[in-house]
């Protein structure tokens, strides 16, 4: 158990290896109630999610969700998030360690622009239970009737689930199939419980932070405070595609319009270590023995057998299949750039 954002958080069970694999197999259950949960509501509820979010809300259906950002004016990102179209408005679910961050700076934008919407804090009354893994959905199926065959990536549904009422989500952050169950926090233990005992059969174990991190890496996904922050801004995580400039004003729309119209100046790169070395987190990435770039995540892939991993570097320096050092206790180690993801599931 480590300290995390005010929580305390479990980084393994019993082995990061292990649950990892469970994840890729079978199925793994995340506890990840230190999430925020904000609901944007009222009669300019809309209006005003467009208005924060670099993401387009209006296109939204009932159910349906987004991947999305805020950002600052010139670009930078102030949190990556998902937007949920749900019956009482916009439920915005952000990191953890931002949660504090993003309420001041949707209530500076709420006065900003006048808006008649109500911001709500929801996180210390809601829970969030994720099962993961190819036989996620069968667990599921054994302790709710919910019409999952019916669930698409990036839908929501609220029904009950072991008898406790959730907003059953299927987003993920693992790259296998998945389920987020958002539930009462009274009720988080009943649940996991439930889901806990009808999953063991199946092979099921609880899953921590390591897990998490070497999971979500392997399918390219970023994390606030590696790949995201307010120094790097979408397009150059390659994340542009999450970007609606045609939606009209937004925060930070004139200065990503520049970066889309001139192109970023750095770029997000896959690597694969040729060398027999693990590249980490801040390790200086070097080309001709000169430094270029900085390594944002990196682990030893349990799925791939490969070391893997993420880094910064100028924007003509990105070609996959061309090779450059990371800088590993003073030693450069050979690296090539791949592409991203590192791995895809094929189910």
């Amino acid at each position: 158990m480590v300290p995390f954002a005010g929580y305390e958080m479990p980084v393994q069970y019993r082995s990061i290896l292990d649950e990892h694999r469970t994840v890729r197999s079978a199925v793994g259950l995340f506890d990840l109630s230190h999430m925020g949960e904000v609901l944007v509501s009222g009669p300019e509820a809309l209006a005003f999610a467009r208005y924060s979010l670099v993401s387009e809300p209006g296109a939204l259906e009932p159910g349906q969700a987004q991947y999305s950002m805020l950002c600052t004016d010139d670009g930078g990102v102030i949190d990556d998030l998902i937007v949920y179209r749900t019956a009482e408005g916009y439920l915005l679910v952000c990191n953890a360690s931002n949660r504090d961050t993003v309420i001041d700076h949707l209530g500076v934008l709420a006065g900003r622009g006048d808006f008649d919407a109500a911001i709500a804090d929801r996180s210390d009354r809601t829970a969030l239970i994720a099962p993961q893994g190819p036989r996620a959905r069968e667990l599921l199926a054994k302790v709710s009737d919910l019409p999952l065959d019916d669930l698409g990536y990036y839908r929501s549904v609220r029904g009950r689930v072991a008898g406790v009422d959730c907003l059953v989500a299927r987003t993920g952050y693992t790259g296998e199939d998945g389920f987020e169950l958002f539930c009462d926090a009274r009720q988080a233990t009943s649940l996991w419980t439930a889901l806990r005992d009808a999953g063991e059969p199946m092979g099921l174990k609880p899953c921590g932070l390591g897990s998490r991190d070497t999971l979500r890496l392997e399918a390219g996904m970023p994390l606030y405070g590696n790949e995201l922050d307010r120094e790097h801004n979408p397009f150059e995580a390659n994340l542009g595609r999450v970007v609606k400039l045609e939606k009209g004003e937004f925060i930070g729309r004139a200065a990503l319009a520049a970066i889309q119209q001139t192109g970023p100046r750095r770029r997000l790169v896959g690597l694969v270590m040729r060398d027999s070395a693990i590249a980490r987190r801040g390790y200086p990435v070097h080309v001709d023995g000169r430094p270029v770039g900085v390594v944002t995540s990196g682990t030893a892939s349990p799925s791939l057998n490969e070391r893997i991993a993420m880094a910064y570097i100028p924007a003509e320096r990105a070609r996959i299949g061309d090779e450059l050092e990371v800088v590993v206790r003073e030693r450069a180690c050979r690296a090539e750039q791949v592409k991203l993801p590192f791995y895809r599931r094929s189910r």
